[in-house]
């Protein structure tokens, strides 16, 4: 297999028709990058297994598998990236605003999911504002959009899906920081 370039929407979503998830490609990269965020570890373990997911009609093929792979690293990579170029995984901006807000909501409901299975002693320190960032998110999670003029509507998800880039950002360094390499014990 040769090395591909970065884990699209497009992709995932055709790897969830595949496996019947039952799942959003939103929501899935969600919940891998609060999973990660939340200091959740992927070794020994796959991704499917560690987001509890599991398809209704095949076992995932070892490319299926690679590509879960790619996604996870890109996602590990995406949110410890010094340049802050972490952006949640949404449809393209050429797809209706009312998919790409639907989009943004399933994505913060997978994160939440993700970040509490992770689970980790990191979950108990965290500071106020990551804290206030996890109700914001379920805030956001819990939402239903009323559309009104377009252009306040995209302004209005640009500025939605740029807080929840940040918050993730913020989360993932807070728990990376409480939950180091030192306390992660192999049973």
């Amino acid at each position: 297999m040769t090395a591909a370039g970065p884990v699209g929407h497009d992709d995932i979503d055709a790897l969830i028709m595949r496996l019947r998830l039952g799942t959003e490609a939103s929501e899935l990269h969600g919940s891998l990058c609060g999973y990660l965020a939340g200091g959740g570890s992927l070794q020994g373990t796959s991704v499917l297994a560690a987001l509890q997911l599991d398809g209704e009609a095949t076992e995932p093929t070892a490319n299926d598998e690679a590509l879960l792979e790619r996604l996870a690293r890109q996602c590990e990579a995406e949110l410890a990236d010094p340049e802050l170029g972490f952006e949640p995984l949404l449809p393209e901006d050429d797809r209706p605003l009312a998919e790409r807000a639907e989009a943004m909501v399933d994505w913060c409901r997978g994160f939440l999911g993700g970040f509490g299975l992770a689970g980790t002693s990191a979950h108990a320190q965290l500071s106020d504002e990551a804290q206030e960032v996890l109700r914001d998110l379920g805030t956001i999670a819990a939402s239903s959009f009323d559309f009104g003029s377009e252009e306040e509507d995209e302004d209005a998800l640009i500025e939605v899906q740029e807080f929840v880039r940040v918050g993730a950002m913020l989360l993932h360094t807070e728990c990376a920081a409480h939950d180091g390499p030192a306390s992660g014990t192999v049973h």
